[in-house]
């Protein structure tokens, strides 16, 4: 899979096909240290989410989630702006977790816009 030039104009992105793109979401979460949450892909859009359809925004993790788009078909695949790409199912769990996402110095902990893998 390759990155190509995205075609963004206003309200639409175009993902050019057997490529991907990086997106943000709009909200800036802060999860509690009892709650789970799981981000899933809108059926809307399965056909771009590939094996990345479902994740998980853990405990005590605050920042804004990067969403990666990959359009895996063969024709160029429009995203509309403030559509929604995912939706997140938040689970509270019978007690707080042992080591939250913040005790663990998460590496994606306070992220702001899109942040790319840390190797």
């Amino acid at each position: 899979m390759r990155s190509h030039s995205l075609i963004c104009k206003a309200d639409v992105c175009i993902v050019p096909p057997n490529s991907f793109a990086l997106a943000r979401s709009i909200e800036y979460f802060r999860i509690p240290r009892d709650i789970l949450s799981i981000c899933l892909g809108k059926s809307t859009y399965r056909p771009l989410w590939h094996h990345r359809e479902r994740d998980t925004v853990r405990a005590g993790m605050g920042g804004h989630v990067t969403l990666e788009i990959s359009n895996t078909t063969p024709l160029p695949a429009k995203i509309y702006a403030n559509e929604g790409l995912a939706q997140v199912l938040f689970l509270r769990a019978s007690e707080p977790c042992e080591v939250s996402y913040t005790d663990r110095n998460g590496k994606y902990q306070k992220q702001r816009g899109i942040t790319t893998p840390f190797h």
